[in-house]
């Protein structure tokens, strides 16, 4: 491996967001477009149920502010969202424009509206005054930041014990900068401050402070802490010089936004990678190894192409990188020479009856071996389980997740879990972790004894096609999906 050889303007260049901004009229002229739906399906295609017309129009309207605020109630972290959801397979997958016409570009209108109104410094909300309720909150990703937000408008004091320096997870440290720049990940971290939550950084529960602590100083506790270590391959040579792990090099090139893209110079790359996985932390590190200045870059993996957890846009977006693909690849040895890689040893797999994760099962064929000349391995294989944090705060487990009822209650009643820890099935997206945070919120104030939050609905309520004026009544369109947790790929990694 050798440092990039790239220069300060080229890493700046390829190390910035690919879309950019709309300017104010872009985002009028989009916006228009808009039928203003009375029963629309991209409200329905949200997980946060954001009212996608109504923000919609008050940006056509001039009203940016208010855009932002109908985003913000609905999704604390709208802001990320805006970038980072996979809006093809959820809100613009199901826009009525899209059958025959363009539809809607509701993410980019989406990072318009919060852009703006994190620029202004603007505080839409007042929070009801603190009361004597205090809760725990564990991790400072996505969905904790939610839960807390949503609690500390209801008065309820809210304290998040994160263990990295920096909070926001993996907006914060495994999304690459050309979707997400460090910088909007720590805007919402400091919005979530400014509604009265309590961060606290450098604190890791089970060591720095226990969970019986928090247990008897808390009225409530919300486990939000993702996910462990990306876990070894288990296969010799795994030590090498040159193997490395996804989600520390991709946090190398967001810190580099924060810290100086300087950085970059120093971070080591191979002149030919291998990337073991196929999620989108696979693709995000691909992407910049490709970037980085690689010659080469290759995604092994041990399924087949329609198998991969990735997004097929991220797919897309990798290939015309020029990152290519080894399927049914499973790597058995990682070959070195000196102390330094310099191959990787797979056999070659076929694929057998569907499991019951959906996909099928792969199975090695004897006598298949072959290998793949690199210098530099980087493992994308998904992350360890957090069983021993379940444990301490005695919660029930399921294949390592924590168990949760449909008001995200795990098997002890003091004790709620929302977020990657709880994604036995289904995707683990931004949009899904902020929506877990914003439904333990509600009910831990419910069992807190805390009254609703101002304008909240009931459950299951929605205020789409309230008070809103339609271009056309779209009653008879369906959206693309029953569900907006139907969606197809983009969870984990392996």
């Amino acid at each position: 491996m050798r440092e990039t050889a790239l220069t300060l303007d080229q890493l700046r260049d390829r190390f910035s967001e690919t879309n950019p901004p709309y300017t104010a009229h872009e985002a009028a002229v989009e916006a228009d477009r808009c039928l203003y739906c009375f029963d629309a399906p991209c409200i329905r295609a949200c997980p946060t149920g954001i009212d996608v017309p109504t923000f919609i129009r008050k940006i056509a309207t001039g009203n940016v502010t208010g855009a932002a605020t109908t985003i913000l109630e609905s999704n604390l972290i709208g802001h990320s969202c805006g970038r980072v959801c996979p809006v093809d397979e959820l809100c613009v997958g199901s826009c009525v424009l899209g059958a025959e016409h363009r539809p809607i570009a509701i993410g980019r209108l989406q990072r318009y509206a919060t852009d703006a109104l994190y620029q202004s410094g603007h505080m839409p909300f007042e929070t009801a005054p603190e009361g004597s309720k205090r809760v725990a909150v564990v991790g400072a990703g996505p969905a904790g930041l939610s839960c807390a937000g949503e609690l500390a408008k209801r008065g309820i004091g809210a304290t998040v014990f994160e263990k990295q320096e920096l909070p926001g997870g993996l907006s914060t440290f495994g999304i690459v900068v050309l979707r997400e720049p460090i910088r909007v990940s720590l805007e919402e971290v400091e919005f979530i401050r400014r509604l009265g939550a309590e961060i606290r950084t450098g604190v890791q529960v089970g060591q720095d402070v226990t969970a019986a602590e928090l247990l008897s100083s808390y009225d409530a506790v919300f486990l939000a802490a993702g996910t462990g270590s990306v876990p070894d391959l288990g296969i010799p040579g795994e030590d090498l010089d040159g193997v490395t792990e996804a989600l520390s090099f991709i946090a190398e090139t967001k810190l580099a936004e924060k810290d100086g893209i300087e950085r970059l110079l120093d971070l080591p790359v191979g002149k030919r990678v291998i990337v073991i996985g196929a999620g989108n932390t696979a693709i995000d590190a691909a992407t910049v190894a490709r970037r980085l200045g690689a010659e080469s870059v290759t995604i092994a993996y041990r399924r087949g192409d329609s198998d991969m957890p990735a997004y097929d846009f991220e797919v897309a977006f990798v290939r015309n990188e020029g990152v290519d693909f080894q399927f049914l690849a499973q790597p058995v040895e990682v070959l070195g020479e000196g102390g330094r890689v310099s191959g990787l040893r797979c056999l070659r797999m076929e694929l057998g009856d569907v499991g019951a994760d959906g996909r099928r099962s792969a199975t090695p064929v004897q006598g298949s071996e072959f290998v793949l000349p690199c210098d530099q391995v980087i493992k994308a294989i998904g992350q360890s389980k957090l069983e021993p944090l379940f444990q301490a705060f005695g919660v029930d487990t399921e294949r390592g997740y924590a168990r949760v009822d449909e008001a995200l209650r795990t098997s002890n009643p003091k004790v709620f879990a929302g977020g990657d820890c709880v994604r036995l099935s289904g995707h683990a997206l931004t949009v899904t972790a902020a929506q877990d945070g914003k439904i333990a919120a509600k009910a831990i104030a419910t069992a807190l004894g805390v009254v609703p939050a101002e304008g909240e609905l009931p459950t299951g309520v929605s205020r789409s096609g309230a008070g809103r004026a339609s271009k056309q009544h779209s009653g008879a369109f369906q959206p693309l999906r029953s569900a907006p947790h139907a969606v197809a790929k983009g969870g984990h990694d392996g």
